[in-house]
């Protein structure tokens, strides 16, 4: 991934260096001087870096068209990603590494930084703007998204759509989300810092009457769009994986159904093995996605017949799947919510999905008992998917769990999961590769990762994050 800053601007003269000073530190920054009047292109111009590239021209032509040259430029020297951010200093440059980071693990989605810690008096008209293009993103997508007004954001150029149909003013960031969406680029949130500086010191563009009269006809034309275009194309993909998810979570009931009229101990083994076989296939024909397992040269494979803890970083509804599908002989520990799902609800209590609302601690006499029975313990250490396919914090619950019933842990990665079916907004990925890779196993002597369970909750999850940033190691193993 290349990566760099566009920075479009308007007469900022009070802040315009300070901003692309900080971001400088951390990016090469293009920006962009759309007819600047007050002083700003001089004070450009002073900053002496190598890395910094200037386009200006004399006439204000609007934000729109100022990031479409920023776009062009980066294209042209070769860059995969584009970060933008305003130049009125709302934005901390502190807060570009949270979105690079989570553009390295999610390269192929656009990432807006989410404005959740406010410094400073919010303008009504402010609020107001971006609740009213939240809504109408809502409408003419299906997906919602926290802050579509946020000019802090990290685009992959080749997943940006609807450069050619931009227009030149405000409004160009939501159509560009828009037309992105509809081509289904999947669009995720993370949280970042905004600073709004007190009113005599505010400095903007926004025109209240002029620029929501055109952000309203361009949302009447997009509505229009959305029924005829917008919703069937980024929605075939859900109407194809609806009926064939449904049709494999029926016939597991019903594989379910046959082994409570019989539960024997042989009708148990059969049931898990069909179970598990099914879920294979219903990975291996999930809509527009190629399913692939990996073992790494120092890991050996899975054995349903050796008891372990296996853990992975939640991405999706899917990864409890794969995990069946790799283990036959498993017991999961989940939410409530899984058990009492109408459509595999069924599935889950036969299987023995355990709920541990009161703490792993008191289920420790009942783990060990399946793990003496020959099961392995699936646990997700993050407990729930994160909304953007980045790591969440891991809980100590799975090393708590190894760490007491003495058994080994094998760790799996699993990549493309979140990019197939992610968790909210809902949004089935186009053709992408869903792909497990088994990691080396942390036998429970192990104290390479720490003496205890806390510090291998750390430092498990950092071994995840630089795998996950760096990929190359993916090859390596089938």
């Amino acid at each position: 991934m290349k990566i760099c800053a566009i920075i479009p601007t308007y007469n900022n003269a009070n802040t315009i260096k300070k901003v692309v000073s900080g971001t400088l530190k951390q990016l090469p920054v293009i920006v962009v001087a759309d007819g600047c009047t007050d002083g700003t292109l001089e004070k450009l111009q002073s900053i002496n870096n190598s890395n910094l590239t200037i386009i200006s021209y004399k006439k204000n032509k609007g934000k729109g068209y100022a990031l479409k040259q920023g776009f062009l430029r980066a294209k042209q020297t070769g860059y995969t990603h584009a970060l933008t951010i305003d130049a009125d200093g709302q934005h901390s440059t502190d807060d570009i590494q949270t979105l690079i980071h989570a553009a390295e693990i999610r390269p192929e989605a656009i990432v807006i930084g989410n404005r959740t810690i406010k410094d400073g008096y919010v303008p009504k008209k402010n609020s107001f703007a971006n609740k009213f293009s939240n809504f109408w993103f809502k409408v003419q997508t299906g997906f919602p998204v926290p802050d579509t007004q946020s000019g802090f954001r990290i685009y992959p150029l080749a997943g940006l759509h609807g450069l050619h149909l931009m227009t030149n003013k405000y409004e160009a960031e939501l159509l560009i989300l828009v037309c992105s969406s509809w081509a289904n680029t999947p669009i995720i949130s993370v949280p970042v810092r905004a600073w709004y500086p007190p009113k005599d010191e505010r400095v903007t563009h926004f025109r209240p009457a002029r620029d929501f009269t055109r952000i309203s006809i361009l949302n009447t034309i997009l509505c229009i769009f959305a029924v005829f275009y917008g919703w069937p194309r980024s929605h075939w993909r859900f109407l194809l994986y609806g009926p064939t998810f449904l049709f494999y979570a029926i016939i597991a009931d019903f594989v379910c159904y046959k082994y409570l009229l019989h539960p024997t101990k042989d009708a148990e083994l059969k049931m898990r093995r069909r179970i598990s076989y099914g879920a294979g296939l219903l990975l291996k024909s999930f809509p527009c996605c190629k399913f692939t397992v990996h073992t790494l040269p120092d890991a050996k494979p899975l054995n349903p017949k050796e008891p372990c803890i296996m853990i992975g970083n939640h991405t999706s509804m899917l990864d409890i799947v794969a995990m069946i599908a790799l283990n036959e002989k498993t017991v999961v520990i989940g939410q409530n919510w899984v058990v009492n799902n109408i459509f595999f609800g069924r599935i889950a209590r036969t299987i023995g999905v355990i709920t541990v609302g009161e703490g792993v601690e008191n289920y420790i006499p009942t783990l060990k008992q399946y793990i003496k029975d020959g099961y392995s313990i699936v646990i997700f250490p993050e407990a729930t998917r994160s909304l953007n396919g980045c790591l969440l914090r891991f809980h100590r619950g799975a090393f708590y769990v190894a760490e007491q019933t003495k058994t080994p842990i094998r760790p799996i990665l699993f990549e493309g999961f979140a990019q197939a079916l992610q968790k909210h907004p809902f949004h089935v990925g186009a053709a992408k590769e869903m792909k497990v890779t088994i990691l080396p196993t942390i036998e429970p002597e192990d104290k390479s990762f720490g003496e205890d369970y806390r510090a291998r909750a750390i430092n498990i999850r950092r071994y995840y994050d630089s795998l996950l940033r760096h990929t190359d190691f993916n090859n390596s193993g089938n």
